[in-house]
């Protein structure tokens, strides 16, 4: 399954770091990670949260990963808000 994630500058440059292998360990305001089923809706989350904010540089980003269908399966789709392409696993 593909997935999108979308992350701070700080965060992209710890993914870099790990060789594109990992995603750093959340903030303490932030402990959940949750990825998105879509790029337009990473998409608008960078655009909208990310990029607005100091602790970010104000800059965001996509990323787009893939995870073993079986493990994803695991996982209920939810929809978060009121628009459909809001999906998360």
């Amino acid at each position: 399954m593909r997935l999108f994630r979308p992350v701070g500058r700080d965060e992209l440059a710890k993914i870099e770091a790990s060789s594109m292998k990992a995603f750093p360990s959340r903030l303490p305001d932030q402990p959940i990670f949750y990825p998105v089923l879509n790029f337009d809706y990473a998409e608008q989350i960078a655009r909208d949260w990310n990029s607005t904010r100091d602790d970010h540089a104000f800059v965001g980003y996509v990323t787009e990963f893939e995870i073993d269908d079986e493990f994803a399966a695991r996982y209920a789709v939810q929809t978060a808000g009121a628009a459909a392409t809001h999906r998360e696993p």
